[in-house]
């Protein structure tokens, strides 16, 4: 397999329509710098991306791709179509496809002014690397396809999607993958992600993610003193987690508890707190497991404080359970609060074998280009069709990137022309495999 895609590689990188793909990525840089500027001036937090997806249904409409259109669940979508025929044209109705994406969505709140600052080659602002990195480059590969001509073996779909970071919980790729016309039709999947040139995302980290609220009747900081302050009871709830023996090896579990939030006033007792958590696993069942930890935790120091020990969900569960009482003592029960857990979030796990066809390509490719393949783990777009078993990686569109998730986020664009040169040919080699198996490839 290996020795057959190194082959196909250098055929098809020695091919004139590939070189004229190059050549366009190479000599307009300045414009591929120009759509990362544009886009990042368009606020785009998760449920927020349509303003970000309307400017990109204006960009592939001006690059001719065919039938650019937003679908129902808010992605930005369009076609390149086998031996560079628009949709309408194809004599096939229903082929195969490739989805190659990068999703439109980032941390930043719509009321957080943006404005980039150019540093030399730097380009700082929040987002300028996730994902305006990779959102410029899939407009560079579709007009590098176009104006080159290409005719990939299979359609491209290209797609700037909603809903990767957060609370969005992957609902662009979940409609994609379900309850899309395309869901049937896609043989593989591409996700760009940030910057990078040699980290490939092959195995996606499942995560679940809860918004826990504590609420009570509330009342005046003097008059009411004495009733239960669910500001309070979350805290040490949040506190009794630490106890969780969460494995920090193989397979890793992490708990983080990333916002809390609750009370009007200083002297008011407030009548809800809430909390939003982050649980990750390497493994499913760990998950499952840890999960079933924290509720029981959770459910003990909100509601039923007064038991000597808190349950244990399972005794072959985790080593700690929720076990201890950790610090802090126990809440004062008076006018007991109440307690919700609510998932609002939950990414599946899979990963590409090691012996996948796509990953021999990219392995190919990478070794033509003289660029290393890193496989890894990470939590990306690319969960949905891997947990689906279909092949799929998460890969960055090159430059250099920090500070990710931060106002001090950066990106340089250097070395960018590699890592496209890098997708397209992996992109054209696997729209080849969707048409041709292995078995005959």
């Amino acid at each position: 397999m290996t020795a057959s895609a190194q082959l196909r590689i250098a055929r098809l990188a020695a091919t004139p329509a590939v070189h004229r793909a190059f050549h366009w990525l190479h000599i307009h840089q300045l414009q591929i710098r120009r759509w990362q500027l544009e886009i990042l001036r368009i606020p785009a937090p998760p449920f927020g991306e349509q303003a970000r997806a309307a400017w990109f249904l204006e960009q592939f409409h001006s690059l001719g791709l065919a039938n650019p259109h937003i679908d129902e669940a808010g992605n930005a979508l369009a076609e390149l179509g086998a031996g560079g025929q628009t949709s309408s044209d194809l004599g096939t109705p229903t082929p195969p496809l490739i989805l190659l994406s990068a999703h439109l969505d980032t941390v930043f709140p719509t009321e957080l002014p943006i404005e980039p600052i150019e540093l030399e080659t730097r380009i700082v602002a929040p987002g300028a690397c996730d994902n305006a990195a990779g959102l410029s480059g899939l407009l560079a590969l579709a007009a590098g396809m176009r104006h080159a001509e290409l005719a990939p073996a299979v359609p491209i779909l290209f797609a700037a999607n909603v809903g990767e970071e957060g609370e969005g919980d992957l609902r662009g790729m979940r409609h994609l993958f379900t309850a899309s016309p395309y869901a049937s039709r896609i043989a593989a999947a591409i996700a760009l992600e940030g910057g990078g040139s040699s980290a490939v995302v092959t195995r996606a980290l499942a995560s679940r993610r809860f918004r826990v609220t504590v609420t009570g009747p509330g009342g005046h900081s003097w008059i009411d003193a004495g009733v239960a302050n669910p500001i309070l009871v979350l805290a040490r709830a949040l506190l009794a987690l630490e106890s969780l023996d969460l494995p920090q090896d193989e397979p890793r579990t992490t708990l983080n508890v990333g916002q809390i939030s609750g009370g009007t006033s200083i002297n008011s007792i407030p009548e809800s707190a809430t909390a939003l958590l982050d649980l990750r696993s390497t493994d499913s069942t760990r998950l499952h497991e840890a999960e079933l930890a924290l509720r029981d935790t959770l459910k003990y120091w909100v509601l039923d404080p007064r038991e000597p020990h808190p349950p244990r969900s399972d005794p072959e569960s985790l080593a700690g359970g929720p076990g201890s009482l950790g610090r802090g003592g126990r809440p004062n029960p008076g006018r007991s609060p109440t307690l919700a857990i609510e998932t609002i979030g939950d990414r599946p796990s899979g990963a590409l074998p090691d012996d996948a066809p796509l990953l021999a390509t990219l392995r190919a490719v990478d070794r033509h280009l003289s660029l290393r393949t890193e496989p890894g783990l990470g939590s990306t777009d690319a969960n949905i069709p891997l947990s689906r078993g279909i092949p799929a990686i998460a890969i960055g569109a090159g430059g250099l990137g920090g500070g990710i998730h931060t106002l001090q986020e950066w990106y340089d664009p250097t070395g960018r022309t590699s890592a496209l040169r890098r997708i397209l040919l992996t992109l054209l080699d696997i729209a080849h495999l969707a048409a041709n198996p292995p078995e005959s490839a």
